[in-house]
């Protein structure tokens, strides 16, 4: 590679060749020939060598093309495999300029005996290339070398972590592993052997995120900062989305405008730039006198449910409405499919007067409008967030660094860390343990599963649905239940026969204990928690007496479930 002195490999390149070859290809890669995808498929092998890998992907059908920077390796590829069909490149990692300059997408990768020769700086660089040139779907076989290195060629340590984090970070995830030892026999040296793949769900989502993740221009964190502030409504708030059609969903703009400022707080209170313009709070749009008036309130507190008032209120309203007008004009206007059209149209609405006292529920968010995005987008936030997050979170941190760097200054990694960190709830069941206690002053209460009656000596609260799956504190989600009756159950989901069996006591629990019409704070809280974020609430059914969430026994219920599945329970905007 590049960092190898390509002098070193042109003159051994005859005694390499021979120590290559004595190995057949088949035999050294048939621990991933399952995973291979078939012809005809387009191949890339960087760091070719003398081509006996290249060649073998060749008679598989492939069309190949090989990356050597080494003359000398070349010229006995040319020897070894003339017959072969491939395409050889002189270029190499971390540039790849030729490579790229092709405009190809590979459905394969193979990376063998290389990553060790990269330098740890430059391997970010390198593997966001390699993301790059991989196609939906597609894969990277790499193998890392650990042991004692060769004085005449320069290696850098390697680790199956540092693979898994480049992963992760660029959307993609480590699909298969495998230990060996050198195939010749030189001590104390080991391999392993990964597989990466890059997930598609076959719809051109992922596709699309990952183009505007990795490949889209940005003047600004803007593009990022909606698709997370909308990856994080998806995991947390998908209750407050409406679908439209058979192929649209519509999501409150006042809950992304909230999103975006809970995301941008915390960034710009640790002087985080956002453009390369931006220092503290100057040079971004949305940054006004109601941003700045909220400089006492922390990001954990914009949240669903949230009540302000007074100059807090007037100023959070501010700040919101300027926030889903900058939504509006800038990442939403610009964030287009590659052949043309808005992925994201946004509809806004009549502006309202600052009201005293607002509440952070369905009703005041979507009065700033909407904004609309396809089904299969959505669905694929709510079902790739463990993928698409951390990519956004990795491609932000790199624009914030360039940034910084530009204005002649460098950004503390702790400081950083903390400020992408999206904060999970912390655990905290007071409310619901206070208000068993009081119940308990007032007559009988039941354990929720297993009926039997409770005492103040002997009451727990229990996550339903456990915290170590979802962090969810939500009032809905707490349930009265015996202590030993909570230890049994731990960490582990109800399933449909618990919750059938328990359904009457769970809904006398929520109705005595948080819809109390002596507690409308309360009873309002419950009802926001719940249509916000109820497992298994993929939209209102709208009737007559309300609009109804159907709990399933799972936190990813089925919408092919029958009608008495599970729990019914009416989340009306209206006290009873």
């Amino acid at each position: 590679m590049a960092q190898d002195p390509p002098s070193w490999y042109d003159t051994h390149a005859r005694e390499l060749a021979h120590t290559y070859e004595s190995i057949k290809a088949a035999r050294l890669h048939a621990w991933m020939e399952d995973l291979l995808p078939a012809a005809p498929a387009l191949a890339v092998d960087i760091g070719a060598g003398t081509g006996r890998d290249a060649a073998w992907l060749a008679s598989r059908g492939m069309d190949v093309v090989a990356v050597e920077p080494s003359v000398g390796m070349r010229e006995q590829a040319a020897q070894l495999h003339a017959e072969a069909r491939v395409r050889w490149l002189a270029d190499s990692l971390p540039d790849l300029r030729e490579l790229l300059r092709l405009g190809l997408t590979f459905d394969l990768i193979l990376l063998s005996a290389v990553w060790m020769h990269v330098p740890v700086a430059e391997r970010p660089r390198a593997f966001r290339k390699l993301v790059t040139l991989l196609k939906p779907g597609g894969m990277i076989a790499i193998s890392l070398r650990s042991g004692p290195s060769e004085p005449e060629r320069e290696m850098y340590p390697v680790s199956e972590e540092e693979i898994e984090r480049l992963a992760r970070d660029h959307g993609a995830f480590v699909v298969r592993r495998r230990e060996k030892p050198d195939e010749f026999g030189r001590e104390g040296v080991r391999w392993l052997q990964l597989v990466v793949r890059l997930p598609d769900d076959g719809t051109d989502a992922l596709p699309l995120f990952r183009h505007v993740i990795l490949n889209d221009d940005k003047s600004s964190t803007y593009k990022l900062a909606l698709l997370r502030s909308l990856s994080r409504i998806a995991d947390g708030a998908a209750g407050y989305a409406r679908t439209r059609g058979d192929d649209e969903v519509a999501v409150p703009l006042g809950l992304v405008a909230l999103y975006w400022i809970r995301l941008f707080k915390p960034l710009l209170d640790a002087g985080l730039p956002q453009s390369p313009r931006n220092r503290g709070l100057d040079g971004l749009g949305f940054v006004k006198d109601g941003f700045r008036a909220l400089a006492g309130l922390s990001h954990l507190d914009l949240r669903i449910g949230m009540i302000f008032t007074g100059s807090r209120a007037v100023a959070l309203h501010s700040a919101l409405q300027d926030a889903a007008k900058t939504i509006a004009e800038m990442p939403a206007r610009y964030l287009r499919y590659p052949k043309g059209g808005v992925v994201f149209p946004v509809e806004q609405w009549r502006r309202i007067r600052a009201p005293s006292g607002i509440t952070l529920d369905e009703g005041y968010l979507s009065s700033f409008g909407i904004l609309a995005m396809p089904l299969h987008l959505w669905k694929a936030l709510q079902r790739f967030d463990a993928w698409i997050d951390p990519a956004l979170v990795a491609e932000w941190k790199r624009l914030m660094q360039g940034y910084a760097l530009g204005q002649g200054r460098e950004l503390p990694e702790p400081a950083v860390v903390q400020a992408t960190t999206w904060s999970d709830p912390a655990r905290d069941v007071r409310i619901a343990r206070e208000r068993a206690l009081h119940l308990l002053g007032e007559g009988p209460l039941h354990c929720v599963w297993s009926g039997r009656i409770l005492n103040a000596a002997k009451v727990d609260v229990d996550h339903c649905f456990p915290w170590a799956a979802w962090p969810c504190d939500h009032l809905w989600n707490l349930m009265p239940c015996l202590p030993a009756v909570n230890n049994r159950k731990r960490d582990r989901l109800p399933d449909d026969a618990m919750l059938r069996s328990a359904r009457d006591r769970i809904l006398e629990w929520w109705d005595r204990g948080y819809r109390s019409p002596a507690n409308p704070a309360l009873a309002g809280r419950f009802m926001n928690e719940g249509k916000g974020r109820a497992p298994g609430n993929a939209g209102w059914k709208r009737s007559a007496r309300g609009r109804v969430c159907r709990i399933g026994a799972s936190a990813a219920a089925s919408e092919s479930r029958p009608a008495g599945a599970g729990l019914e329970y009416r989340w009306e905007t209206a006290a009873r």
